[in-house]
């Protein structure tokens, strides 16, 4: 793969698996597609349990004209024109399909589709599906698949000529919101007149469309915190960026993950945003392990790293308005840093985060422009 994922122009067209996942956490890339990508135009979703639902009222509450759809003919029967891409929409933790997906994934393959593939299962090392998609002129792009190991970098210490700050977006746990804020996050900025550049660091972003990036999950550890390194410094001297944001994976904590400290270690961070789920009351997948409060994660990290939260973000599954609201301003009194919650509140409270904690980068014009 390397530093630079080399995806399909914008108008390309897509549609994304998601069977029994849509709004879930297991369905986290399909519903990172749905809310924003900038490599794809997304058609439909497959999930037959959610099928005849708009995507966006699904999850956001609001609309987007991408309906839910029974089944991949279902989806085609609905497209103007066969799509370009078939995305495998979810991150299962075994982190490999099943036969039945074996199946549909050669179906489209067989129809004339591109496949994009997030799993830690490389279809392309796979004869039948090469074959397949030699047979059928088509590219599977197994975004995971990391540079080949001679080709991996080492931690080297380049990441201190980065000057401009370095923020990254962690959790409490894993599948919580983290892309999603970072994302926005960096959308911010832009939109405030400053240059920001979001790192990847998983399947879901890369896919998504983040120009620099690297799935951290399938890079031996050995390798892990140089390649991150080595991306951003490379997204530093050609982009020449007011601010940087790394996208976070899994937890510090979290006993299931290594990726957070990789991040910690190769990206260096000036500071941190925290993000956190007041109403999940386990980890994913693990419910005997209660979740961790954001003040423990926030020691940890600060521990861990030298560096420095600056404010809390929080994920409003299983909250009502008025429960998100009472958690902002506790965890404010607390921690005594800003809170907020991206999906609800205005991208201002995120900017207002950023400006306090680096002064710098505040300009009045660029403040009056959000």
């Amino acid at each position: 793969m390397g530093a630079l994922v080399a995806l399909p122009e914008r108008t390309a067209t897509a549609i994304v698996y998601c069977e029994g996942n849509f709004g879930e956490v297991d369905g986290k890339t399909a519903n990172g597609l749905v809310r924003h990508s900038e490599k794809y135009r997304i058609l439909a979703v497959i999930d037959s349990e959610r099928a005849g639902s708009d995507a966006g009222e699904l999850l956001d509450k609001r609309a987007n004209g991408i309906p839910v759809c029974r089944d991949l003919a279902e989806a085609l029967a609905l497209a103007d024109k066969m799509p370009d891409y078939f995305i495998y929409g979810m991150a299962p933790a075994s982190g490999m399909l099943s036969d039945h997906e074996r199946d549909l994934v050669l179906s489209a393959i067989g129809l004339g589709m591109n496949i994009v593939n997030g799993l830690h299962e490389f279809l392309n090392d796979d004869p039948e599906f090469k074959a397949a998609s030699i047979a059928g002129n088509v590219r599977i792009i197994d975004i995971r698949k990391p540079r080949e190991k001679n080709e991996l970098r080492l931690f080297s210490g380049r990441i201190h000529e980065v000057s401009c700050p370095r923020i990254a977006v962690l959790g409490t746990d894993c599948a919580i919101g983290k892309r999603t804020t970072a994302t926005v996050l960096a959308g911010a900025l832009n939109e405030a007149g400053l240059k920001a550049v979001m790192i990847g660091t998983g399947q879901t972003g890369l896919i998504q469309g983040a120009r620099y990036g690297v799935a951290m999950d399938a890079v031996p550890s050995q390798f892990c915190a140089g390649e991150l390194e080595a991306i951003i410094v490379e997204a530093f001297e050609a982009e020449r960026p007011d601010v940087i944001i790394i996208e976070g994976q899994g937890a510090l904590s979290h006993p299931a993950f290594s990726t957070t400290s990789f991040i910690l270690r190769g990206s260096c961070p000036d500071a941190v945003v925290l993000q956190h789920a007041p109403g999940r009351p386990a980890r994913c997948d693990f419910e005997h392990m209660p979740m961790p409060s954001p003040a423990v994660e926030i020691n940890l990290i600060q521990t861990f790293s030298d560096t420095r939260v600056i404010g809390l973000t929080i994920n409003h599954e299983h909250m009502t308005e008025a429960e998100v609201e009472t958690a902002i301003g506790h965890y404010e009194a607390e921690l005594a840093i800003p809170a907020t919650d991206v999906l609800t509140r205005s991208p201002k409270r995120l900017l207002d985060m950023v400006f306090a904690a680096f002064p710098e980068l505040e300009k009045a014009p660029l403040v009056e422009a959000v």
